[in-house]
């Protein structure tokens, strides 16, 4: 009997081959917000593997959106030449579809790269002025960010508006907006980040509007037939922060507006929380969203085994899979989780030699997959 992994799903007119999805990965090497070498590899070594979609990283909408120097960027011409140069690369490695994040940083932004510590740009690094839903710092010691007036928030729509009509051009076929991971959407949603007392703060309904705006203003240029999505927060693990509660009226609102899809995430919006890690442990909050919307939803957090993938999808907890560093670690886990499930990966005709069937040292590469 096929397996529910690589069984395909169809959204916004699209199909992807399988529900294996490449969760978007921040590289941080970009110049200027523009891909590099270093996207080429990664990239392209992600799509020979695969997967139904691949979805780039977290993509700034406006140069203060960056998290650091080094993140990719769509916001002016050079970036999107660079990005279709990219594209047509891509595309002649895989047959999966290709999917870009459009992000804002906001008060986490203009930041070191992680393995340069992550803290705050100093003064003589470059950095750039923040903004937020409130004038309230990430962490101590880090710099307060500008609240967002009615010029501001107005800027910022448009800036995803912009950024999304580039992508349409580029021929992405798939948006996620990040709403997640205390970045700009997931602060205005968050109450441990938004104190406003206008009409984008104080209750659910407030502190939710100008995601929601965000999304409605992206629908309305985003073009039917491709796959449009927003990652969420399905908590903020902390007793004064958002809930899954919060998560289901928000994934019910963007049914209402017409998106496809949702990937359910957690934390990230507050220093300090220590969250108990472990196999899928953000899986329930993605069944929770699923039990309660007609959206497709992707998990994700943790997924690294196939049979454990397979019972995921299998139980009805989520209809999409979304790996990151399982498939940093390897990127051929789907012709792998092919073998242990009995199904039939897609192997490019210049890597077929490679399967199992054609070759005998798979047993002696991978016993314990192929066991």
């Amino acid at each position: 009997m096929p397996s529910r992994l690589f069984s395909p799903i169809s959204m916004g007119g699209r199909t992807l081959a399988n529900r294996a999805v490449v969760s978007p990965m921040c590289q941080y090497s970009a110049i200027d917000g523009i891909p590099q070498a270093w996207h080429r590899q990664h990239l392209g070594s992600l799509m020979v593997g695969g997967p139904g979609a691949v979805i780039l990283e977290a993509t700034g909408v406006e140069a203060i959106g960056r998290i650091t120097h080094g993140c990719l960027a769509l916001h002016n011409d050079a970036q999107e030449a660079a990005f279709a140069d990219l594209l047509a690369d891509l595309r002649a490695l895989g047959t999966g579809d290709i999917g870009i994040q459009l992000a804002h940083a906001g008060r986490k932004a203009s930041s070191r790269r992680p393995w340069e510590g992550g803290a705050p740009l100093a003064e003589d690094e470059d950095p750039w002025p923040i903004v937020g839903p409130s004038a309230l710092p990430f962490d101590e010691g880090h710099p307060v960010p500008a609240e967002l007036d009615a010029d501001g928030l107005a800027r910022v729509k448009a800036a995803f508006v912009a950024s999304a009509e580039r992508a349409k051009r580029l021929g992405f076929d798939l948006v996620e907006l990040h709403g997640a991971h205390g970045y700009l959407l997931h602060s205005f949603m968050s109450p441990l980040s938004n104190r406003r007392t206008d009409a984008y703060g104080g209750s659910l309904e407030n502190r939710l509007r100008f995601p929601l705006e965000v999304a409605e203003a992206v629908r309305a240029v985003w073009p039917e037939d491709r796959i449009l999505g927003m990652r969420i927060t399905g908590t903020d693990w902390h007793e004064d922060g958002s809930t899954i509660e919060d998560a289901v009226v928000l994934a019910k609102e963007l049914e209402r507006l017409g998106l496809d899809y949702v990937a359910v995430s957690s934390g990230g919006g507050a220093p300090g929380i220590r969250i108990k890690v472990g196999p899928g442990y953000q899986v329930p909050l993605a069944a929770r969203v699923k039990q309660e919307t007609g959206l497709a939803v992707m998990a994700v957090g943790m997924i690294v085994e196939p049979n454990q993938a397979e019972a995921i999808l299998a139980s009805g907890e989520a209809d999409i899979l979304a790996l990151a560093r399982g498939f940093l670690d390897n990127p051929r886990w789907l012709w792998h989780a092919a073998e242990v499930l009995g199904d039939q990966a897609p192997y490019p005709p210049q890597y077929a030699r490679a399967e199992a069937k054609l070759w005998p040292g798979a047993a002696l590469a991978r016993p314990r997959e192929v066991a």
